[in-house]
C-alpha cells in the first residue's frame, strides 16, 4: 500500500458526527475493537461527494436533534465505566460547579447512587457515557428519569488527547471530559433510543451464533493440526470436518489402527447411517482406509494426540449442537418480527443471512436518512482523503465489523442467485478489481436497493429491478442474458 506522506492537515471527505445508539450485535465489543484494522488495500470505487452530517452509532444520520440548552434537564452526569467501579462527573443544571464521585458495579451501589440522584433533582437527569451496551448501560435503561447519550470511545479519546498530549489519563478525568463533550456539542449526540424486545433479542442472538461459530473454526483448526501429528488420513476422507458425522467417526475410530481392524460391514451400516447414500463414495473410503498406511507408530505420539483429538471431538460436538439451538431460536424470533418478509426471500439470504441482514437493518426506519448514510455506517463505503495534490482511497477502518461481514457475505452469495449481481461482479472483476473488492462494490449496490425496499416496505423483486434498468437505460443491461432482458 502507498504510504501518505505529507505535513499538511488531511482533510477526510467523510466527516461523521460523534454520538450512536444501542445496534446489539452490530456494535463493537469493547471500546477498541474495530479500530484498529490496519489499512487493507485499494477499493474499487470511492465516495463522490461530500457526506451529510448526522449521528448514530458509530455512523452518520441525518436527524434535527433539540440542543440540550433547551431541554429541561435537571441535571448532566458523565460516567466513565469499568468492571468493578464506575467514576462519575455531575453538574447541576443552575450551576457551574462540578462534583465527582464513584461507586460500585453492584446491583445495590448502583440502585442507592441513582435513587439519590433522582430525590436530589428529580428528572429526567443526562447521562454521558462511552457504551451503547453493557451491564451499567442495561443498570441505568431500567431508570425512566435517566436519558442516555453514548459517546463514541475514539471521541472522548481525541478529545482527551486535545487536553492532554502527554498521553495522561485517569478516570474521574475522563468521566469529566463525557460530560464535557455533552454540555459543549449537544447537537451532536442523540440519546439512547432502544429498539423493541424482539429486535433486541434477534441482535444478541446473532451475535452470540457468531462467537459460537468463531469456536467452531478454532476447534475444527486445532483438530486437524492434532490429526496431522499421526492419523492425516481421516482429513482426506471427509471435505467437511464441522459436523456430526467427523465427530462420530473419530470418536468410533480415533486412530488409523481401530479403524483398519473394523468390518467392511461395520463402516458401510456407519456411514448409511449418517445419511450417506453415495455407494460409490462410501466404497472408495472403504478402499482408502484398507489400503492406508501409518504416519507413525511411535505411540508417545500417537497416545497423547489421540487423547487430545477425542477432548476436541467432544467440544466439536457441543459446539455443533449449541449452534442448531441457536438457529432455531433465531428463526422463532425472526418470524415474529414484520419486516423480515423483506429479506427472507432475498436471494441467497436463506436462514443464516435474512435474519442478520434484518438486524443490520433494523426497524426504525429514521436511524437511516438515505441509503448513503447507512453504505458508510456499515463500512462498505470507502473513504476519500486529499491533502494538496494527494488522492487516497481506503476502506473504513471504524465500523462495526458484523454488519460489513453480513453485506459482504450475502452479496458474495448473490452472484451466481441474481442475473444483474453476477454480471456487476464480472464487470468489476474485467475492470481489474479483486475478488474482494468486486464484492464489496455489490454490496455498496445492493445497499442502495435494499434501502428502498426496506423504507417502502415492499419485497425486492428481480424483475421489478430489471424493469427500473431498462427504463434508465442502464448499461449493465445490454450485457445480461436475453431471457433476464425480457423479463
Amino acid at each position: 500500500m502507498r504510504p501518505r506522506t505529507t505535513n499538511s492537515s488531511t482533510q477526510t471527505f467523510d466527516v461523521y458526527r460523534f454520538s450512536f445508539e444501542s445496534a446489539g450485535a452490530l456494535a463493537f465489543v469493547n471500546e477498541y475493537s474495530g479500530f484498529a484494522v490496519p489499512p487493507a488495500h485499494y477499493i474499487a470505487f470511492a465516495e463522490r461527494k461530500l457526506a451529510r452530517p448526522g449521528s448514530s452509532i458509530y455512523h452518520c444520520r441525518r436527524c434535527s436533534v433539540k440542543p440540550l440548552s433547551e431541554r429541561p434537564f435537571t441535571a448532566h452526569v458523565g460516567i466513565d465505566w469499568a468492571d468493578a467501579k464506575h467514576d462519575v462527573c455531575l453538574q447541576a443544571a443552575d450551576s457551574e460547579q462540578r462534583e465527582f464521585d464513584r461507586f460500585a458495579h453492584q446491583v445495590g451501589s448502583i440502585d442507592q447512587w441513582a435513587k439519590s440522584l433522582h430525590q436530589r433533582f428529580g428528572g429526567p437527569i443526562a447521562v454521558a457515557l462511552e457504551l451503547a451496551k453493557g451491564p451499567i448501560v442495561y443498570a441505568l435503561q431500567k431508570y425512566d428519569f435517566f436519558v442516555l447519550f453514548p459517546i463514541n470511545p475514539a471521541t472522548l479519546a481525541k478529545y482527551r488527547e486535545a487536553f492532554k498530549p502527554s498521553g495522561a489519563k485517569d478516570d474521574p478525568t475522563d468521566a469529566e471530559l463525557a460530560l464535557d463533550l455533552l454540555l459543549r456539542h449537544p447537537e451532536r449526540f442523540a440519546p439512547l433510543k432502544p429498539q423493541s424486545v424482539a429486535m433486541r433479542t434477534l441482535l444478541s442472538l446473532i451475535e452470540q451464533r457468531r462467537e459460537l461459530v468463531d469456536d467452531k473454526t478454532r476447534v475444527t483448526n486445532r483438530l486437524g493440526n492434532a490429526l496431522k501429528q499421526y492419523y492425516p488420513q481421516a482429513l482426506d476422507w471427509f471435505e467437511q470436518r464441522d459436523t456430526i458425522l467427523f465427530c462420530d467417526f473419530l470418536s468410533r475410530w480415533p486412530t488409523l489402527s481401530a479403524v483398519k481392524r473394523a468390518r467392511k460391514a461395520g463402516l458401510q451400516a456407519f456411514f448409511y447411517a449418517h445419511n450417506g447414500r453415495r455407494p460409490k463414495l462410501i466404497d472408495d473410503r472403504i478402499d482408502s482406509i484398507r489400503a492406508a498406511t501409518p504416519l507413525t507408530d511411535d505411540m508417545g505420539v500417537i497416545a497423547p494426540y489421540r487423547l487430545q483429538v477425542q477432548v476436541l471431538v467432544e467440544q466439536l460436538r457441543v459446539t455443533l449442537q449449541a449452534i442448531d439451538r441457536f438457529d432455531r431460536q433465531i428463526a422463532a424470533v425472526a418470524a415474529t418480527l414484520p419486516d423480515y418478509a423483506l429479506f427472507s426471500p432475498l436471494p441467497g439470504a436463506g436462514p443464516h443471512l435474512a435474519p442478520r441482514l434484518l438486524a443490520a437493518f433494523g426497524e426504525q426506519r429514521e436511524r437511516f436518512m438515505s441509503a448513503d448514510e447507512l453504505q458508510k455506517y456499515s463500512g462498505i463505503a470507502p473513504v476519500t482523503e486529499r491533502s494538496g495534490k494527494k488522492r487516497w482511497v481506503h476502506w473504513r477502518w471504524q465500523c462495526p465489523t458484523f454488519v460489513r461481514q453480513t453485506f459482504v457475505e450475502w452479496a458474495g452469495q448473490t452472484i451466481n442467485k441474481s442475473f444483474w449481481a453476477g454480471v456487476y461482479y464480472r464487470q468489476q472483476r474485467d475492470k481489474g478489481s479483486s475478488h474482494q473488492a468486486a464484492v464489496r462494490a455489490l454490496a455498496f449496490k445492493w445497499i442502495r436497493i435494499l434501502y428502498r425496499c426496506w423504507q417502502a416496505g415492499t419485497p425486492y423483486n428481480e424483475s421489478t429491478y430489471l424493469n427500473a434498468l431498462r427504463q434508465r437505460g442502464s448499461p449493465l443491461l445490454k450485457q445480461l442474458h436475453p431471457t433476464a432482458q425480457n423479463a
